[in-house]
C-alpha cells in the first residue's frame, strides 16, 4: 500500500508469458520460447514504456532472460544499470534438475557472462561478496536486507485484535481437537466470571474495561513462515514437535492416559512447567497440503498446529505478537539470507534457525537467536527456552531484547544511504 501510494513510484505492469500450446512442446524448446518473448517484452518496456532512468536497478534472480534484456537496454537508452544480487539462479535452478544438468550449466554461463557486464552490483552478504570476487571477477558492495518500519513489536491493543481475528481460524478448524481446541476457555475467560461479553476474550488475551491483559497458561505462540518448497524441510519442525511432547511428558512422568486430564486442567487454568505450543505456519506453496495431512495424523497433547495464508496487514502483526520465530530456509546457494527471519527481528522476535555457511552474519547465537541442524536439537531448544513460560524464561527474554537491539541497530533507509546510494551515484556520475 505504501508503495502504490508514493507518489515517486510508478508501477508497469507486464503481460505474463502465457503460450497456448506450450506444453506440448519438449522442456527445452518451451523453455527457449518462453524466455524469447520474455526478452522482447522487456526490452519494449524497458526503451519505449518508461522514461530514460538515471539507473537501472534489476534484482536477480531471475537471471534470464532479465540481465540480458537489461543490459540491452543499457546500452541503448545510455543509462547504467546495478545488479543487486540476492542468490544465483543457477543454484535454484539445480534444486530441480542438478547442478549438473545441461540447462543448469547453460544458465550458469549466462548469469556470470551478463553478471560481469554490470556497472555496478550490490549484494546481501559478504559470503556472497567473497563468491562473486574470487569466482565471478565482480566486485560487489554488501547491502544488508532490512525490516520496513511496519514490522515492530505488537502492542497489547494490535495483539488482541489479531487474536481475534484468528479465532476462528485457530481455535475452530474442521475436524481438529488438539491441546487448543480442548482446551481453549481458561477460568478467566467466560462471561460469567468478569462480567464481559465473551468478544472480549482470547485464546491468548483477556480484556477487562479498557486493560488488556496476556493470560499465564496461554500457549507459546511459535511462527514460521515458508513457501512449502523442496529446498525447505518442513519434517524437521513437525519431528521437533513430536519430540517437544513426548520430552515434556517423561519430564513430567506423565503416562499417555492423562491427555484428558491434562486438557480440563488447562481448561481450569493450570500452569505447566512446560507450556503447549501452538505453531502458526503461513504461506503457499506445492508441499502444503501433504505436510497438513501428516500433522493430521500426530496425536500430540501439548501441540497444535495451524496452517493459514494472512494479508499484508495482519502478517507483521502476528510476528510481533508471537514468542518465537523458526526459520527452516537453507539456501539454495548457501551465500544468501532469509528475509523472514529480517523481519522477525524487526518485530523483536528471536530466531531459532537451520544452520548453513553464512547464517551467522544474520543470527548471532545466544544474542538474537539460536541455531539447529537436526530436528532433536530444535527440540532441544524448544525445551530450554520455554521451560517457566511465561513469566521465568530468563534465556528467551534474552533473546528478545537481542532481536530488538538488531532491529534497532539499523533500519532501511540507513544501509540504502550509507551503502547503495554512494554506488548509485558513483556509477551514474561515470557515464555522465
Amino acid at each position: 500500500m505504501a508503495v502504490k501510494e508514493n507518489q515517486s513510484i510508478h508501477l508497469h505492469k507486464m503481460t505474463s508469458v502465457n503460450l497456448q500450446g506450450l506444453s506440448k512442446l519438449s522442456s527445452p524448446v518451451a523453455l527457449l520460447l518462453k524466455a524469447a518473448m520474455q526478452f522482447i517484452i522487456l526490452v519494449w518496456f524497458l526503451c519505449f514504456k518508461i522514461p530514460r532512468p538515471d539507473v537501472f536497478v534489476v534484482q536477480n534472480p531471475p537471471s534470464v532472460p532479465t540481465l540480458a534484456a537489461v543490459k540491452l537496454s543499457s546500452w541503448l537508452r545510455r543509462s547504467p544499470f546495478v545488479i543487486d544480487w540476492h542468490n544465483f539462479g543457477y543454484t535454484l535452478l539445480g534444486l530441480s534438475h542438478g547442478r549438473g544438468h545441461v540447462i543448469v550449466k547453460i544458465y550458469h554461463w549466462f548469469e556470470k557472462y551478463f553478471g560481469r557486464m554490470a556497472d555496478g552490483s550490490l549484494c546481501v552478504t559478504k559470503a556472497m561478496q567473497h563468491e562473486l570476487a574470487q569466482n565471478w571477477g565482480i566486485k560487489a558492495t554488501v547491502l544488508y536486507d532490512q525490516p520496513p518500519e511496519f514490522f515492530h513489536p505488537a502492542s497489547l491493543e494490535e495483539k488482541h485484535e489479531l487474536f481475534h481475528r484468528l479465532e476462528n481460524s485457530i481455535c475452530h478448524p474442521n475436524g481438529i481437537r488438539d491441546c487448543v481446541t480442548a482446551a481453549q476457555r481458561g477460568p478467566d475467560s467466560g462471561a460469567a466470571i468478569h462480567g464481559l461479553d465473551q468478544s472480549s476474550n482470547t485464546l491468548f488475551s483477556t480484556q477487562i474495561g479498557n486493560d488488556i491483559f496476556l493470560k499465564a497458561n496461554r500457549p507459546a505462540l511459535v511462527v514460521s513462515s515458508t513457501s512449502w518448497t523442496p529446498d525447505e524441510d518442513f519434517g524437521i519442525l513437525l519431528e521437533a514437535a513430536v519430540m517437544y511432547d513426548r520430552r515434556v511428558a517423561a519430564a513430567l512422568s506423565e503416562d499417555d492416559s492423562v491427555e484428558e486430564k491434562i486438557w480440563m486442567d488447562i481448561n481450569n487454568g493450570k500452569q505447566y512447567l512446560y507450556p503447549r505450543l501452538l505453531f502458526i505456519i503461513t504461506g503457499k506453496g506445492p508441499e502444503r497440503r501433504k505436510y497438513e495431512e501428516q500433522i493430521k495424523k500426530l496425536n500430540l497433547r501439548r501441540v497444535a498446529f495451524r496452517t493459514m495464508w494472512l494479508s499484508a496487514e495482519d502478517y507483521p502483526i502476528l510476528l510481533g505478537s508471537a514468542d518465537l520465530g523458526v526459520s527452516l530456509h537453507t539456501s539454495s546457494s548457501g551465500l544468501d539470507l532469509p528475509m523472514k527471519v529480517v523481519d522477525m527481528f524487526g518485530c523483536g522476535l528471536p530466531v531459532c534457525a537451520v544452520s548453513f555457511s553464512c547464517i551467522t552474519e544474520l543470527v548471532e547465537v545466544e544474542k538474537n537467536g539460536l541455531l539447529f541442524s537436526t530436528s532433536s536439537e530444535l527440540a532441544d531448544e524448544f525445551m530450554m527456552l520455554f521451560k517457566g513460560f511465561p513469566e521465568k524464561c530468563d534465556t528467551l527474554n534474552s533473546l528478545r531484547d537481542g532481536a530488538l537491539a538488531t532491529a534497532s541497530s539499523a533500519r532501511w533507509s540507513t544501509e540504502w544511504e550509507m551503502h547503495a546510494l554512494p554506488l548509485i551515484s558513483e556509477v551514474i556520475s561515470r557515464k555522465q
